[in-house]
């Protein structure tokens, strides 16, 4: 990376405080998690409460003070603030605690960081860390601002900080080209799609919410899945044959959250835009949250900023197995399915799932009876081949009558 990261295990302060007319709570237990998930141990947490954050240092001086007697007291490294900070907010606490600061959008890049695997992930991880900490240089060049002069350091008048700042401007150019390219190959891949109309369900969903033990569940992969904050970072398509549908196409994507910091949304455009450009939305909603409409207005939030937000979606409400639900599927007054309740860890109303979505893609199918005559019998092979016959009667004239039902694209390229 081009920044290097503090390593995981840091004793940290936790600061949390409700502001005035914020629409709703933070959750503690969530800024937990999010520590945990970065590798840092959480000694104390601060609470409280203000109108408006303070201009300089975003508590006031009896809040910064209770601050640095807990950092003092068990010995803390970092002090991580559950809110976004500015710049000069940043380096006015750590000048007055004597340790180093993070906000929000900054613990949220260092476990995305830690996720990545594959090469374009990195990319956008490093991409989204160098556009957030261009802004935030002088922290650490507070001493080599001036022009430097004497024997052999006169030159031509820019500063370490400018130079830096160039060089950082430079790299930024270089990941956006390239991320620019896999964009393009994303393009023609989905073109592909397209064009053998070959449906794509996208799972979606707040973190944690089970979306990749669902697609190991449903495409029988073996997709990193663990019960934490963004176990999932980079995008993973699987192509699974449904019964009666024929092949489509699932893809797991990043967890959203509340608060997501624009400098990420911008640089997972590229792996966004799979979401952007789904058949159907799978909205996977943990049913045993207290506050699952709230961390649904999130994902929705998301999907509008990606302008997905006016796709087809299915919401799906998981974790069964943890509250005493039924197995069922929702519909509206249309009959159409809406939602489904089930269980990815034990499987339990997956094949709900796999009929509502045989509905709400039904569109797109060719579902009629035929009559084939003998002369037509390799068409009759390649519709069996396929899983496309439901039922067969033979003719007294020896052509037979098929109920068949597989993709329109399909059955327009077996029979022109």
């Amino acid at each position: 990376m081009f920044f290097e990261r503090h390593q995981g295990g840091e004793r940290a302060v936790l600061v949390q405080l409700q502001l005035a007319g914020a629409e709703r709570d933070l959750s503690l237990l969530e800024f937990e998690e999010l520590v945990a998930s970065a590798g840092g141990d959480p000694v104390a947490t601060i609470g409280g409460s203000r109108s408006a954050p303070h201009a300089r240092t975003f508590v006031g001086e009896g809040k910064l003070d209770e601050i640095a007697r807990a950092c003092q007291t068990h010995e803390a490294e970092l002090v991580i603030f559950n809110h976004a900070l500015s710049p000069s907010q940043e380096r006015n606490l750590e000048r007055a605690l004597s340790c180093r600061v993070l906000a929000r959008t900054g613990l949220i890049l260092d476990i995305f960081a830690q996720r990545a695997r594959t090469h374009e992930g990195k990319l956008q991880v490093e991409l989204a860390q160098l556009t957030h900490m261009s802004t935030r240089l002088i922290r650490g060049w507070t001493h080599l601002e001036r022009q430097k002069g004497g024997i052999g350091l006169r030159g031509p008048g820019e500063t370490q900080l400018e130079t830096d700042r160039r060089l950082l401007r430079t790299r930024i150019k270089s990941i956006q080209s390239r991320l620019e390219r896999v964009r393009n190959q994303r393009e023609q891949s989905r073109r592909a799609r397209r064009r053998a109309e070959l449906p794509v369900l996208s799972l979606v969903g707040y973190t944690n919410a089970g979306k990749s033990t669902l697609f190991n569940r449903i495409t029988t992969s073996e997709v990193y899945a663990a019960d934490k904050l963004f176990a999932t970072l980079d995008p993973t398509l699987a192509r699974v044959d449904v019964e009666h549908l024929g092949p489509v196409l699932f893809a797991d994507t990043v967890g959203f959250i509340s608060d997501l910091p624009t400098t990420l949304v911008e640089a997972f455009k590229a792996t966004l835009e799979e979401t952007a450009n789904a058949s159907l939305l799978l909205h996977i909603v943990d049913v045993s949250a207290n506050n699952r409409d709230e961390l649904m207005d999130d994902v929705e939030a998301v999907l509008a900023e990606i302008q997905a937000d006016g796709l087809p979606q299915l919401v799906v409400f998981n974790k069964l197995d943890l509250v005493e639900q039924p197995a069922r599927i929702l519909r509206n007054e249309s009959g159409t399915p809406t939602a489904v309740y089930l269980s990815a860890v034990t499987g339990e109303g997956v094949d709900l799932l796999f009929d509502a979505i045989r509905e709400r893609l039904s569109v797109t199918l060719f579902d009629e009876e035929i009559t084939l005559d003998p002369q037509r019998a390799r068409l009759r092979a390649a519709l069996y081949e396929m899983g496309a016959v439901c039922t067969e009667e033979w003719q007294p004239d020896g052509s037979s009558r098929l109920h068949v039902r597989l993709p329109l694209a399909d059955w327009r390229r077996l029979n022109p």
